[in-house]
């Protein structure tokens, strides 16, 4: 596993608030109590780490929700905890789905995003991850790069911080996903999270970037074999759930509602 081991920079906030879907959730990227760590719990602990006994987090994401959702529900309750710096990562349950109007998405995340810097947030955004190659979900790599263009632009606009995930070519590697090919693995949150660590000015290592070993290569009757389980077991239940209405988190509540204290970890 990645570790970072930069720690010498503090961190100007005090009270940290994410916002979004599975990605901030941080799904497979297990506790082992049944919980999801994830990159904004990650770096949450690098916030803690710098400002022992001065930080409260909250992380308000749950999967399956797509950014009106998001905008609507999550972000009035990010600005009623008073935060001063906020992640809003959203949008690509919507990008995955056919008709989804990237203009109108935009201009959602960007109402959003000038909300909570008229409440005094710095912001965190992130763009999409680059879909590459792999079947069906390839489909989407010309929404998800308009997306990610008018992200640099709300950014920009803004003055928020912006996390690159398009060009985190670390995250192009299959080995930093799961099985599902939609969540990262705990590698890949630990390399997001000390991506953001630099974006925040909170630490100079880059070592995030370097790539894995390189992978033997696989037979097409293995890639063929994959890509038919991998229909069978995450493409097959997603349709279904869309066809019936419902949604992963239909019954899942935010893990941790309220701003509540860290400890700095042990393990960065």
């Amino acid at each position: 596993m990645w570790r970072m081991t930069d720690l010498d920079a503090q961190a100007p906030w005090t009270r940290y608030v994410a916002l979004g879907d599975s990605f901030t959730e941080g799904m497979e990227d297990p506790r082992g109590d049944g919980t999801y760590r994830g990159w904004a719990d990650r770096l949450a602990d690098v916030l803690a780490a710098r400002r022992p006994g001065e930080v409260g987090y909250a992380n308000l994401a749950v999967r399956g929700r797509l950014l009106g959702q998001i905008v609507g529900e999550q972000v009035p309750a990010a600005i009623a905890l008073q935060p001063d710096l906020v992640s809003i990562v959203g949008g690509g349950n919507d990008v995955l789905r056919p008709g989804a109007d990237v203009d109108v998405l935009a201009a959602r995340l960007e109402e959003a995003v000038a909300d909570l810097r008229a409440a005094g947030a710095d912001v965190l955004l992130a763009t999409p991850v680059d879909p590459g190659t792999p079947p069906l979900i390839n489909r989407t790599r010309g929404k998800s790069a308009t997306f990610g263009m008018a992200i640099w632009s709300i950014g920009r606009r803004h003055g928020c911080h912006v996390l690159d995930l398009w060009g985190m070519g670390a995250l192009r590697d299959r080995r930093m996903w799961a099985p599902d090919r939609i969540h990262l693995t705990p590698e890949g949150h630990a390399r997001v999270a000390a991506y953001a660590a630099q974006v925040l000015g909170l630490s100079e290592d880059g070592s995030w970037a370097h790539p894995l070993d390189p992978e033997p290569a696989r037979r097409r009757s293995e890639v063929l074999r994959d890509d038919a389980e991998w229909v069978r077991r995450y493409v097959g239940p997603w349709v279904g759930r869309r066809l019936r209405g419902r949604s992963s988190g239909d019954l899942v509540q935010p893990k941790r509602p309220e701003p509540l204290p860290l400890d700095p970890p042990s393990d960065l």
